[in-house]
């Protein structure tokens, strides 16, 4: 069992939603925050969205008016709610877990140390 488990992701066309999950484990205890990260040629991960426990949150300006994370602290729940998806949102989609004491640090994935396997996201026609 890994740190973190992601669902939801899926085939969509262009226009389309989607709302990806992510349930933390105890092993990740310690984190105060959680985010989501898609690969970013050549920069490593780009970060999506990053919610702590204090209610703090950061969403990229890429995606700001598309992507919106939610959480459920009770069950160590993570939500990435994509709204109107393009071809280029199409990506695997991780989640992560990590104690991020700067805010602008919660878009920056090497702050993170706890990594779900991903969840892949096909937009297409």
């Amino acid at each position: 069992q890994g740190h973190l488990v992601e669902s939801g992701g899926g085939s969509v066309q262009p226009g389309g939603s989607l709302r990806l999950s992510c349930v933390a484990s105890k092993s990740t205890a310690g984190s105060n925050c959680m985010g989501w990260f898609r690969p970013y040629p050549g920069r490593g991960r780009e970060g999506l969205a990053a919610v702590c426990g204090d209610g703090n949150t950061d969403t990229a300006d890429s995606v700001k008016n598309r992507f919106t994370i939610s959480q459920d602290k009770a069950k160590k729940a993570v939500y990435l709610q994509m709204d109107s998806l393009k071809l280029e949102d199409t990506a695997m989609y991780y989640c992560a877990a990590g104690r991020v004491s700067l805010r602008r640090r919660l878009l920056d994935y090497s702050a993170y140390n706890f990594w779900g396997h991903g969840t892949q996201v096909t937009v297409s026609s």
